[in-house]
């Protein structure tokens, strides 16, 4: 069990990124893994030109990798400023403009998740009226992923990196999920467990897991502190993927860590091979 068992797919917008985007793919595969998945690569263009697009689907069939994760348009990542959909004007724009391509994209790479980050809170704007966009903006969201044959993700970050971001704990984002699976009548919505982010936020992750793991779509792992590969913190990380397995999760593991000041096809000595 553990790290030999698992799905693991590599998120290509921290790891692999020594490279340019379009020879990440073939670094991934080179390294090991058929699966990957991605931040919103343009994040100043929520709506790139099509020639961008048609190229990184090329780069991925090329290399023989599967996009199996996508992040809808949330800003510039990481830092921040992360999150777009709750927060009033341009940027629930630009989210909203982002729908349909991000989804077509994830229909014709057979990407099953899209994940959509919830938006800071702001100054000038009631938490309830964000939220009401926030919930707006995630049911036209969940409408996309559904099109594309996709989960729609909710995900909660740490307070230390993200302090302006309102989803802190699993609670929090399984509650949002809730609500858009009750507005939407879809019922694809499910909370992104990333056990870094939860952990910075000093989560009890056994409890996590045994409460929520029911509801998870997708999980995401880095050691901390330090947000680096398995190993190089105090994380238990093995364990806790086996208490995920032994819990009924059975889908992918994205690794989303720093590989630190070596490249990135260095940083999988923990993984069994």
């Amino acid at each position: 069990m553990g790290f030999g068992d698992q799905r693991f797919t590599v998120n290509l917008s921290l790891l692999f990124t020594e490279l340019p985007l379009l020879e990440r793919p073939a670094a991934a595969a080179a390294a090991g893994f058929d699966a990957v998945e991605l931040w919103w690569p343009w994040p100043d263009a929520p709506v790139p030109e099509q020639a961008e697009l048609d190229a990184l689907r090329t780069a991925l069939d090329t290399a023989g990798t599967r996009l199996t994760g996508l992040n809808f348009y949330a800003g510039r990542l990481p830092g921040p400023d992360r999150g777009a959909l709750s927060v009033p004007g341009a940027e629930s724009e630009r989210f909203r403009a982002n729908l349909d391509v991000a989804a077509g994209f994830a229909a014709a790479t057979g990407c099953t998740a899209l994940n959509a980050l919830y938006g800071n809170r702001v100054e000038g704007v009631t938490a309830a009226e964000q939220d009401l966009l926030a919930l707006e903006n995630l049911v036209l969201a969940a409408r996309a992923a559904d099109r594309a044959g996709a989960v729609l993700l909710i995900e909660a970050l740490n307070e230390p990196e993200s302090p302006h971001y309102p989803l802190l704990d699993a609670a929090a984002a399984v509650a949002v999920a809730d609500k858009v699976d009750a507005s939407s009548g879809l019922g694809n919505a499910r909370f992104l467990m990333d056990l870094y982010h939860l952990s910075m936020n000093g989560a009890d992750l056994e409890q996590v897991i045994d409460a929520h793991a029911g509801r998870t779509g997708h999980v995401q792992i880095a050691d901390n502190p330090g947000r680096g590969a398995p190993g190089t913190g105090t994380l238990p990380l093995a364990a806790l993927l086996d208490r995920l397995a032994a819990a009924g999760y059975d889908g992918h593991v994205g690794l989303e860590y720093k590989p630190g000041d070596r490249p990135s096809a260095e940083s999988f000595g923990w993984l069994p091979r």
